[in-house]
């Protein structure tokens, strides 16, 4: 099996290995080897050269399982200069003439083109350099289809196995992460996983899906440490009679079951990845106060729980078991609901995403649940709505036909005349009180370089009655993701504002600067005044 692999630390201009200077056995035991790699960074000699970091990477190996453990301890002292890490990850580049068959979930598998086929000369580049369509590759059965490694992104979540088989040779090779503690950005954060080359990574941090928001700036004077993993990296075989790849594929999901049981691991031998009996233990209940939903509190659904204790760097030695008791959340809710649109999930998923373009399918997204992952969306809203942009009337449509997944811009056929759109929702008040405050609950779901004007009853008001100002860096529609940065505004609307009868609410995304500039929405509700 070929392969080179590297753990690299970088920013949007470059990303640098992490080259290291000494190596230690840290264990030897019939039951394991763990390695150690280290390089302490000096102002001296490396000022300039490498990422201000003290590293340390690690390598286990256990009997009985074949493959090889990975992790990093990395650290920053208090004197070291202000860096940039935009990336943390591990990179794998496979034998090209031996893995051609690449497995992300049970529906996005298939044999991949190779490198060469994106070249210039065996492809078209598309709106950015990630997305080609292959025009005469080297395999003829991908002539006509476009190859994006953004198309096989995944939420942090779901991305627990990835990798590619050789079908020559039936084995394979899978990154699994049995845990996202250790990785940035919460569950909801979306990653590369694999892609053509082969390349196969595990990413520790990153700003995609997030641009510059999320935070990648260290600062002198702030110290720093952390561990990252360990991630497995984990090589399997089966007979050349069976039907190889699925039972390859099979096996990789039932070590992940096994690695997910086993964590957190017991057999590591650094001090920054204490094992079970070390680690401390949260119990409590989480119930939803929501009584314009129900006068009784609810049990809370579809939650994701983190801990983080306040105190100064290095508390958590200190801290032992913590109950929580009973802790009740209190949704944003300032009076009963009117009307609403959509499901409040923090994504778009929920909304209409078109066919694609004939002329730019992937097929491996074409499972209804990767349907947004399809090159080229954007585009297909200006050949729905060519007559109009999306006027939505509450009680008639249905978010699920008639609320696009993205408020994109128009495009003319010119990427110089890029025109601005406005979206409407029409309601109608039967009362109306005027001397009360309404409540508009608006969640997006992604931004990117955005600037969204909502306008009452008078699309041509020079003044909005609110505006967002410039948001986002997620550029969540180029990489065909559902969302990017969850932000939510609870916006105060005078009851003065309304009418009674028919109402029109006119919600603009402003800025043309570039074909992506756009918003997804997560939810709108609008609150009538408090009772």
């Amino acid at each position: 099996m070929g392969m080179d692999n590297v753990l690299e630390c970088g920013n949007p201009n470059s990303n640098r290995g992490m080259e290291t200077k000494h190596v230690k056995v840290i264990a030897h035991t019939d039951e394991l080897v763990e390695i150690s790699f280290t390089k302490n960074w000096d102002f001296r000699t490396d000022h300039g050269k490498t990422v201000p970091l003290n590293i340390d990477k690690r390598f286990i190996v256990r009997r009985g399982v074949p493959g090889v453990y990975m992790y990093g301890i990395f650290e920053r002292q208090e004197d070291f200069p202000d860096a940039q890490m935009y990336q943390l990850r591990i990179v794998f580049k496979l034998k090209e003439d031996k893995f051609r068959f690449m497995a992300i979930s049970d529906t996005r598998q298939g044999v991949m083109p190779r490198g060469e086929d994106r070249d210039n000369t065996r492809s078209q580049t598309l709106a950015f350099k990630e997305a080609v369509l292959m025009t005469n590759p080297s395999n003829p059965q991908f002539r006509g289809e476009v190859d994006d490694k953004y198309q096989y992104s995944c939420e942090n979540k779901d991305n627990k196995l990835h990798g590619w088989i050789s079908d020559d040779d039936a084995v394979g090779f899978w990154i699994i992460t049995p845990s996202n503690e250790f990785r940035t950005g919460g569950p909801h954060k979306q990653d590369l996983t694999s892609h053509v080359g082969p390349i196969a990574l595990s990413m520790f941090v990153s700003t995609h899906y997030t641009g510059i928001d999320i935070d990648v700036t260290y600062k002198k004077g702030e110290a720093w440490r952390k561990a990252f993993g360990p991630v497995l990296i984990y090589l399997n075989s089966a007979s050349s009679d069976d039907d190889c790849r699925k039972t390859l594929w099979n096996d990789a999901k039932r070590q992940l079951s096994e690695e997910i049981e086993s964590w957190p691991y017991n057999f590591t031998r650094s001090e920054d990845l204490p094992h079970a009996g070390d680690r401390g233990e949260v119990c409590g209940q989480l119930l939803v106060r929501d009584r314009c939903v129900d006068e009784e509190l609810m049990q809370a659904q579809s939650a994701f729980v983190g801990l983080a204790v306040p105190g100064n760097v290095g508390s958590w030695q200190t801290e032992g078991k913590v109950n929580l008791g009973t802790l009740i959340y209190d949704p944003p809710r300032n009076g009963p609901t009117l009307w609403e649109i959509g499901i409040p999930d923090r994504t778009a998923a929920e909304f209409f995403i078109p066919e694609p373009d004939p002329t730019f399918v992937n097929p491996l997204c074409l499972d209804a649940a990767d349907k947004f992952r399809q090159y080229g969306l954007w585009d297909r809203y200006s050949d729905i709505y060519r007559h109009g942009d999306v006027v939505y009337t509450v009680g008639v449509s249905d978010y699920s036909r008639d609320w696009f997944f993205a408020h994109v811009l128009r495009n003319t056929g010119n990427i110089t005349d890029l025109s601005t759109t406005t979206w409407q929702i029409k309601y109608n008040l039967q009362d109306v009180n005027e001397k009360g405050n309404y409540t508009l609950q608006l969640a997006l779901a992604a931004a990117s370089y955005a600037e969204l004007q909502i306008r009452f009853n008078n699309p041509d008001a020079i003044q909005p009655c609110f505006t967002t100002t410039r948001i986002g860096y997620d550029n969540a529609v180029a990489r065909h993701g559902i969302h990017g940065l969850y932000r939510l505004y609870s916006i105060n609307i005078p009851g003065n504002r309304f009418i009674r009868g028919n109402n029109t609410i006119f919600l603009t995304q402003t800025r043309s600067h570039a074909l992506f500039d756009a918003v997804m929405y997560d939810y709108i509700r609008l609150e009538a005044p408090a009772v």
